[in-house]
């Protein structure tokens, strides 16, 4: 008999599901309410990413007269990148639609509730249609945090989501958060030409990140002329006319044009019906085991909603992982879990950030002997020919073995350099692995090969 799987939400570890348990033979049912490929991929992370992007070639541009080019213009057009933004929008929605149609995957556009462990009802815009399930999978992701001190209004007071693009270009921005979400607005609206002021509850920013790598990342913000205050935690803003004040804990006060919170974000599950099934949850996420399951066997939950680590790309591997668990195809994936410590990530700033792996900082506060290298972008021709030598590689690897265990980097292109080390991290390759591999030359990826000399 042919297994009924049902999804709650359309992202990134919804779609993997859904077309991974189609390929697999299962019949399938995705249940979405806004954007099919989800918030994180379409209202945050893409959108985000295309604005960093314009704001990227405005600097590049800016900085391009030392390399021999004429002035030109660098205003920018909200109009038009705001006509960008859903364009892209639209031909990735376009695509994914198409990807599930053509694995027969049955769409209802609407929101999913659990009516009983196996029943999932869905309420769209014409119907309400009941569906039984022997697998059930919750996607739905999550939304910016709003404390009630914030009087977010979408045009002077903003949540990350209504940044792609604000109304109106802001002249002085405030962001309060500073982590990674935070920072990479602090990029975008400065290369933008904002002025930008950021909020730093502690006394770095990425206070998850390596200490060296945020220390390089606070060095080029305060060269570019962001403001930091270190030490201090907003508990009120105020709006008054063009104006927004933000009050800190601290007695410090900043006003600016506008105000952006990026202090983290909370589960949609309060829809759910979560009760009605049995399933157990804590703060509003769904405790997984290792296979991505609930307390409920045969109902699992993926991305942001499990708890676990929320990254888009983590999350397409929890629903391949789960369509694999649940139709009994394990064997066709060579690993079995998904280990979250040997996940990479990036924050695109500029310079780019990635990490992978274990970080030196925690090595050392474990009492862990590691060997640590690093090498400098200054010392790399392509860094001298792009004019953009900030930055540094840094490989960890196990002083006995030579297995390289994490790395960081800090530089243009960043995040795609960090796939090298993620490849020898996940497959426990060596130091001498990377550095016998004969890179092309002039590359910024021939610094790998030093650092791991």
């Amino acid at each position: 008999m042919t297994t009924r799987m049902v999804i709650i939400g359309g992202g990134p570890a919804g779609n993997s599901c859904a077309t991974t348990a189609a390929r697999l033979g299962a019949e399938v049912v995705l249940i979405e309410r806004d954007t099919i490929g989800g918030a994180a991929h379409l209202w945050d992370c893409i959108p985000s990413k295309a604005m960093i992007a314009a704001g990227n070639a405005r600097s590049f541009v800016q900085r391009s007269m030392r390399m021999g080019l004429s002035e030109v213009a660098t205003d920018v057009d909200l109009d038009q990148l705001r006509e960008r933004l859903s364009t892209l929008e639209g031909r990735l929605e376009g695509q994914i639609r198409s990807l599930l149609a053509s694995q027969q995957v049955q769409f209802a556009h609407g929101t999913g509730t659990l009516i009983d462990p196996h029943t999932v009802r869905a309420t769209t815009a014409d119907e309400t249609i009941d569906f039984e399930a022997d697998v059930i999978v919750l996607a739905t992701g999550s939304r910016p945090r709003l404390p009630d001190w914030a009087p977010i209004d979408g045009v002077r007071v903003l949540t990350t989501r209504d940044a792609y693009p604000p109304p109106t270009l802001p002249e002085h921005l405030v962001v309060i958060g500073s982590g990674v979400t935070g920072v990479e607005f602090v990029h975008m609206f400065q290369s933008m030409g904002s002025e930008v002021t950021l909020i730093v509850s502690r006394q770095q920013v990425l206070p998850a990140k390596d200490p060296e790598v945020a220390a390089a990342l606070e060095e080029d913000f305060l060269r570019r002329g962001v403001r930091l205050l270190k030490g201090a935690r907003a508990v009120e803003i105020r709006r008054e006319g063009d104006e927004v004040t933000v009050d800190c804990d601290d007695g410090r006060v900043v006003t600016g044009t506008h105000a952006l919170l990026a202090i983290g974000s909370v589960p949609n599950s309060e829809t759910l019906g979560l009760d009605r099934a049995g399933v157990h949850s804590e703060d509003g996420y769904v405790p997984v085991d290792v296979n991505l399951r609930s307390n409920i066997e045969h109902i699992y939950a993926a991305g942001d909603l499990s708890g676990r680590l929320p990254l888009s790309s983590v999350a397409s591997i929890q629903g391949q992982k789960i369509a694999e668990h649940a139709l009994g195809a394990l064997s066709v994936s060579r690993r079995r879990v998904i280990d979250y410590d040997k996940a990479s990530s990036a924050i695109f700033t500029e310079p780019e950030i990635a990490d992978v792996g274990l970080a030196e900082a925690d090595a050392f506060s474990e009492g862990r002997k590691v060997r640590v290298t690093k090498v400098p972008f200054a010392a790399s021709a392509k860094a001298q020919i792009n004019d953009d030598p900030r930055g540094f590689v840094k490989i960890v690897s196990d002083p006995a073995t030579g297995v390289v265990l994490g790395g960081s980097i800090v530089g243009r292109h960043a995040a795609e350099l960090i796939s090298v080390i993620a490849v020898a991290v996940s497959n426990g390759l060596t130091v001498a692995d990377i550095h016998e591999s004969a890179l092309v030359h002039p590359t910024l990826a021939e610094a790998l090969r030093e650092a791991a000399e």
